[in-house]
């Protein structure tokens, strides 16, 4: 190696000679060429001074006009450097604002959210982030399939031996730590050593969950191969990559292949990931060569081959390490953010369908003992109560008044009559009931269910319009609404619906009762009718 680099030295010395001789030579032809000229016009005496004097005035005025320029070449080059660095600075620091932020809206969806299994492991995902902000060591985790040599990197880079390095599979049972430090950056580096991807069984399965666990929330990752991708592994480089994830992959073992091979392997991996990872981060490794035998000697351990790799990696630690780091702590913030957007969405989805299903027995019982003159309007009307929508937006943290809530409950009631969802309904439900339901009771028992059915499409439309922001979409009120109408007359879904019917409609009227009412309303009909068993 020192005698390459010395051999490039002394061939650029002599080529920086063949130039300045090149350019002196031009100038002293020039000079001569000058003094030709002056012979013939001025004195044999005047020759000299007057050359010697022009080349005194040209030093000058390349002295007084060539230093200022490069002066401000020079200035301009560091305030470019000052700029560039202040504004990772600046990125950084957003960067970290920006989590903060992120952080603090979390906090407000676990305000909102019930106590339950995933709200706690939220919890606990955010207070490991929160601690992430202030950590001072840059994480870069080590994964691959088992037995290609992981560990061995990490022997290599911190020069004594750790962990277990053989050919088993799963001899990583366990993620491992070990801490690094390079010369000139201000943060230590810790090392993570997870355990093999790809493995058979429940064990090794759980492995990879570990791996690709630690591989999300690392700053840098190095993926070591030790042959072509597999499909898997293409798989999770694509899907880190998607996360924004800067990759290191490393072609380990090269010891135990030719040189042509070796660059046939890599021209195949860097066109198999292009667009993912730049070719020069695709790099050729040996981490534990093979031991060469010596007659009548102890076997001869070749130093491993790493120092394409450490250049690499210490130039993007040395350049985006504070920028990794700000914008892994960044993204994880984000990804929670999302998971906490999902419970929360996922909880009021919850809530407002109960309310939804409880407006909906209720309307629907209040038809069927108080059955309506006919009109499918009617029934539009009756399946789509104000007060429900208002009792759907306060779930989702929409303030909207009473006027505003009869407004939203008309428009759909009328878009469930004018578009047949209304008669198209009672249609599947008479269809459905008329087998098993004598004929006195069939007609309220249809408008009591047909009043709950319609109160479920009315009120999951108004979820959607409510999840997007008091919005109903491009296509409009009515294309939500249909849609909603389309998920409930799916098989399971409608006999689901339909075996709490005759539970709650049907079995009452048939036993001569009317369906449960609310409190309020039943004791309004005793009112009305009088007792039902007079003394």
């Amino acid at each position: 190696m020192k005698e390459k680099k010395l051999i490039i030295f002394t061939s650029l010395s002599l080529i920086a000679l063949i130039i300045i001789g090149s350019i002196l030579g031009a100038l002293l032809r020039l000079i001569n060429e000058i003094r030709y000229t002056l012979e013939y016009i001025l004195p044999y005496w005047l020759v000299t001074p007057v050359i010697f004097t022009g080349v005194i005035l040209f030093i000058l005025l390349a002295g007084q006009f060539g230093f200022p320029l490069l002066k401000k070449l020079s200035r301009k080059d560091r305030k470019d450097k000052n700029n560039y660095t202040n504004s990772n600075r600046i990125n950084i620091r957003s960067s970290n604002e920006a989590a903060k932020q992120s952080l603090a809206g979390i906090d407000q969806i676990l305000q909102r959210l019930q106590s339950t299994l995933q709200s706690e492991s939220l919890k606990k995902e955010r207070e490991r982030i929160n601690t992430e902000l202030s950590r001072g060591d840059l994480l870069v985790v080590v994964f691959g399939t088992g037995s290609s040599g992981k560990t061995s990197l990490i022997r290599a880079l911190l020069n004594s031996i750790v962990g277990n390095v053989d050919a088993k599979m799963g001899s990583t049972p366990k993620s491992q730590k070990y801490r690094l430090r390079l010369k000139g950056l201000n943060r230590g580096i810790q090392l993570i050593d997870t355990p093999g991807i790809l493995e058979g069984g429940k064990e090794g399965r759980q492995r990879e969950i570990e791996a690709r666990k630690q591989a999300s929330r690392a700053d840098l990752l190095i993926l070591v191969v030790d042959s072509d991708l597999t499909s898997s592994e293409l798989e999770a480089i694509q899907s880190l990559h998607k996360l924004g994830k800067k990759l290191l992959l490393i072609l380990n073992k090269c010891d135990l292949r030719g040189r042509e091979e070796e660059n046939k392997l890599l021209q195949l991996l860097r066109s198999r990931c292009t667009e993912l990872i730049k070719p020069e981060n695709i790099i050729p490794t040996s981490t534990a060569p093979q031991s060469l035998p010596r007659p009548g000697k102890k076997p001869w351990q070749p130093p491993p081959e790493i120092d394409l790799f450490l250049k690499q990696f210490a130039q993007i630690l040395y350049n985006d390490g504070e920028e990794l780091l700000a914008d892994n702590i960044l993204l994880q913030c984000s990804n929670l953010g999302e998971q906490g957007k999902i419970l929360l969405s996922e909880q009021r989805r919850k809530e407002a369908n109960n309310r939804i299903d409880r407006f909906g027995w209720i309307g629907g019982s209040v038809v069927a003992a108080n059955p309506l003159p006919g009109g499918v309007d009617l029934l539009a009307t009756a399946a789509v109560n104000a007060q429900m929508v208002m009792e759907i937006a306060k779930i989702y943290g929409v303030e909207i008044t009473t006027g505003k809530s009869q407004e939203l409950a008309i428009s759909v009631g009328r878009t469930l009559a004018g578009v047949g969802i209304v008669k198209g309904g009672i249609t599947l439900i008479n269809s459905a009931l008329n087998i098993s339901i004598p004929t006195l009771i069939i007609s309220r028992a249809i408008q009591g269910i047909s009043t709950a059915w319609l109160t479920r499409i009315a009120g999951a439309s108004f979820i959607t319009y409510f999840e997007q922001d008091q919005d109903w979409g491009d296509g409009g009120i009515q294309e939500v609404v249909q849609r909603h109408y389309e998920l409930n007359k799916r098989e399971a879904s409608f006999n689901n619906f339909l075996r709490s019917a005759i539970e709650r409609v049907v079995e009452p009227l048939q036993k001569g009762k009317n369906p449960e009412l609310p409190p309020r309303l039943a004791r309004k009909k005793e009112e009305e009718e009088g007792p039902s068993n007079p003394k």
